[in-house]
């Protein structure tokens, strides 16, 4: 397809799109003006997105990136629909993670948080936030997101801190929330309980030892990745229905290294079948081993410290737990109770998410969350329908932990965070502090020492950011929330407790009518991203090279609901000369004298063209609408993609040059400019920054944030117009096609002649056929020295070429028989093989299969090479 001519312009259109001489400016211009400021008092239909919020201590990375595109594609059409539109920002204080950056500083002066005391420390966290922190909002506005900045909130601000002791003293007085000792996952380097999310499990290389309990017929053996917990075990559980072990259930065992006898007990939790089927038992060091031991009134022993050292008595209390592993199988070995050691033996392990850490196991007093009313709550607002989650597929997930729910650890053992409003007196009392209630005072009170998990807070986000606790109008008017975007990693962590809290808080309403979960981000080869792989990509670079427009739509391309997305620099350079097509195309159009200023003509006014085009445009509005509505933005991004690149730019411009040329020139600059407006506008949500400054300069509207949706007519399709056009483009196609084949350059004008074309119904087209594939009228010297013959619906087309002086012959005869003596020798050499029985007898089917089909390749090259050689010209 030729390039579209530029030669000439409106002076207000500049020849090429510069994304970074305007996105700022433009973007700053759109703030100013209020668009993305909801008014509260609107009679508009609402349409709310609470953002995600990111780490105080985050930067922009590509998940980020392509969720906030999805939620900003998904404002500005409804914004354009005539919703008023919230779209709230804010930030999560992120408690371990800030709490390590600020110690990471600290310890750069030689100093701790203990150095400085609590309120010190917490002093200086609020000063490193203040200077420090947000620095991802400002790369959220070099994105384009259409933010309300007037509502910004921070989990720790004020109001969200109100929400927070509000639900915990409502959800204290209901028995929701209570103290006890369980397992929780244990950071010895910051010295806190973690949540499951703040853990991150790999494949690491360990060792597996087999150790043998006892002596003779009463011992037993087990095996353990982690020999030093052997100190606290309490029993060797078997499972009930193991005939090996029948006759050790009820007996005891000595427990080597330590002289202690312990019990071995009969729980179904053990799997026979793994291992010898002997599993130790320690409650206050394993998750499983705690529930055995509850189920069997076990004693919990504790032997290791905060800093998961040895506190065990004997010789190994006061060595590191990795210290403690090869001192204690040396011992054992020593014994003869070592049985085997497997080593290396690849298990997972679970890390510290923000130090590496590996984490340890450890019962602990906490504070916990009852789940199991509020879970079901949850669950039943999706399986009811209030809660829709996209893909539909990925409700099954939901409900596996919904339905399968352990009580939550809400407890860090942090100094940043929301500090559990609870107070203890001198003489035993325990006492819950709402917002509004008198705290204790007097000798001997002290508040507890811990904080609340992260996602205790941000479990409350969706209500606490629109006012609640109180009754406010933003809470009225936008609660409950439109859409949840966000990834399907965390649809445990963080959408299962919103659930919960925003059922439980907001009596029954859920807090999101739709829940939308992208997949991952990855690199070109499939693999997941990450800094320490050094593969990962980073948004603002993409924004510099290639434009928000382009690094958006890229992003919006690949998010299939649920589904992870491979990105590539070539992706972004595809979007990027996708941005500069559509520049030029409307710089044609403009050029050419396009209008918005007058309707279109009656259809029956209209060439063929005309009515394909804007019938073509009004099925895309429909299905962009679908798309939209069910999520799928990659569709919208294609579809989008393939009627302004392929039906638009490539055929219809083409056409509407020869139409100009022809004297249709009002008719033609009325739908060139009802294309493109409406193009503009749908593409606007993935594309705002070229779409806003290309729609301003054709229709000279206020902005596109705040232009109307284009509505799809839903008129009958001009059947015969849509078949006059495919026609057209079979046949423009099968010439362009054949001039390759004649060794034509795409630029190259010749002489040709069309017959047949009325009787196909394709008289009216023959000139935009002339156009498209470079035919000259034929003079009286022409000469038919090439002829192709192209099939449709309604008979045939024949065209006749004069290639005489059009190419060079002798050299395309040389290159031709060169072509012709490769096909003839691979020809050659499959047919050997193939016709070879000791090779066939031997060779894999899909080696013989992969050769007779070169086989069958070299015969239709021969073929094809024949027929150019029989139809050149003579010399």
């Amino acid at each position: 397809m030729t390039e579209l001519d530029t030669a000439t312009q409106r002076p207000d259109l500049p020849a090429a799109w510069t994304p970074a001489e305007v996105e700022a400016e433009l973007y700053q211009r759109w703030v100013d003006r209020g668009y993305f400021t909801a008014d509260v008092h609107s009679d508009k239909p609402p349409f709310t997105i609470v953002l995600p919020p990111p780490n105080v201590t985050g930067s922009l990375h590509m998940g980020h990136a392509m969720n906030h595109s999805v939620m900003d594609a998904l404002t500005r059409r409804r914004r354009m629909q005539g919703y008023e539109v919230l779209w709230l920002p804010g930030m999560d204080h992120a408690g371990i993670a800030t709490q390590n950056a600020v110690e990471r500083d600290l310890a750069k002066q030689g100093l701790s948080r203990h150095d400085l005391g609590r309120e010190k420390f917490v002093e200086r966290v609020w000063e490193w936030k203040e200077e420090y922190g947000g620095k991802i909002l400002g790369q959220m506005k070099r994105l384009g997101d259409g933010i309300d900045w007037s509502r910004e909130r921070f989990t720790m601000d004020e109001g969200l801190s109100r929400a927070v002791q509000t639900i915990f003293k409502k959800m204290y007085d209901d028995g929701l929330i209570y103290q006890a000792e369980r397992i929780i996952n244990w950071c010895p380097r910051c010295q806190t309980a973690l949540s499951d999310v703040e853990v991150d499990h790999s494949e690491d290389d360990g060792e597996l030892v087999s150790i043998r309990y006892g002596d003779g017929d009463a011992s037993i053996v087990v095996a353990t990745t982690r020999a030093e917990t052997m100190l606290g075990d309490t029993a060797v559980a078997v499972h009930p229905d193991d005939e090996r072990y029948q006759h050790l259930i009820g007996t005891e065992v000595e427990l080597p290294l330590t002289g202690r006898r312990i019990p071995i007990v009969a729980d179904t939790h053990v799997d026979p079948k793994f291992g010898t089927g002997a599993v130790k038992v320690t409650p206050a060091h394993d998750p499983n081993d705690f529930e055995i031991g509850q189920r069997h009134n076990l004693p919990n022993l504790t032997i290791m410290d905060g800093r998961a050292t040895i506190t065990a008595h004997g010789p190994f209390e006061g060595l590191d737990r990795f210290e403690a592993r090869p001192a204690i199988v040396a011992a054992l070995r020593a014994e003869g109770r070592i049985v085997a050691e497997k080593r290396p033996y690849v298990h997972a392990v679970g890390h510290c998410s923000r130090c590496d850490t590996v984490i340890e196991p450890r019962l602990s007093l906490q504070w916990w969350v009852k789940v199991e009313g509020i879970a079901a709550k949850a669950s039943a607002a999706v399986r009811d329908g209030r809660t829709t989650i996209h893909p539909q597929e990925l409700a099954k997930r939901y409900f596996d932990w919904t339905d399968n729910l352990h009580d939550w650890c809400i407890s860090r053992q942090l100094w940043w965070g929301h500090r559990i409003p609870v107070w203890y007196g001198p003489a035993g009392e325990v006492v819950c502090v709402g917002p509004d209630d008198e705290i204790p005072t007097g000798e001997g009170w002290r508040q507890d020492e811990d904080v609340l998990d992260t996602w205790f807070s941000s479990g409350l986000w969706p209500f606490s950011t629109l006012g609640w606790p109180d009754s406010t109008e933003d809470l009225k008017k936008f609660y409950p929330t439109s859409v949840l975007s966000t990834g399907y990693d965390i649809l445990f962590f963080w959408v299962v407790r919103m659930m919960m809290f925003g059922l439980y808080a907001m009596d029954d309403v859920q807090p999101f009518d739709h829940v939308y979960l992208h997949g991952l981000i990855r690199d070109q080869h499939g693999k997941k991203m990450s800094k320490t792989k050094g593969n990962g990509i980073d948004p603002l670079d993409w924004m510099d090279a290639y434009g928000a427009d382009a690094t958006r739509f890229t992003l919006l391309r690949g998010a299939n609901p649920g589904s992870d997305l491979a990105l590539s620099e070539e992706r972004a350079a595809g979007s990027r000369n996708f941005t500069t097509k559509l520049w030029n195309a409307t710089r044609f159009a403009l050029a050419n004298g396009a209008t918005v200023d007058r309707p279109l003509p009656p259809r029956e006014e209209l060439t063929a063209a005309d009515r394909w085009i804007l019938d073509t445009l009004d099925q895309l509005v429909s299905t962009v609408d679908g798309y939209f509505e069910t999520f799928q933005f990659a569709k919208v991004c294609d579809a989008l993609y393939s009627f302004t690149w392929d039906e638009f730019c490539d055929w219809y411009l083409e056409i509407a040059k020869v139409q100009i040329a022809d004297g249709r020139v009002e008719a033609t600059q009325s739908v060139l400019g009802h294309v493109l407006d409406t193009v503009l506008r749908l593409l606007h949500p993935a594309i705002p920054f070229i779409t806003e400054t290309l729609w301003t300069s054709l229709t000279g509207g206020e902005s596109l944030v705040v232009a109307e949706w284009p509505k799809a007519s839903g008129g009958e399709r001009d059947l015969e117009a849509a078949a006059q056009i495919e026609g057209l483009k079979k046949l423009a196609t099968e010439i362009r096609r054949f001039r390759s084949e004649q060794g034509l350059k795409p630029g190259q004008k010749v002489a040709g002649k069309v017959r047949g074309a009325c009787c196909v119904g394709l008289t009216d087209q023959v000139p935009a056929v002339r156009s498209l594939t470079r035919l000259t009228e034929p003079g009286d010297e022409f000469t038919v020295s090439a002829t192709l013959e192209v099939g449709l619906p309604k008979g045939a087309v024949k065209v006749e070429l004069d290639l005489s002086g059009a190419i060079d012959v002798v050299a395309e005869r040389k290159r031709l028989e060169k072509d012709l003596a490769a096909a003839q020798k691979e020809l050659a050499q499959t047919s050997g093989k193939l016709g070879n029985a000791g090779f066939l007898a031997k060779a894999p089917a899909d080696v013989v299969a992969k050769i007779e089909e070169r086989k069958a390749t070299a015969e239709a090259d021969i073929a094809r090479i024949n027929e150019r050689l029989a139809a050149l010209p003579e010399k």
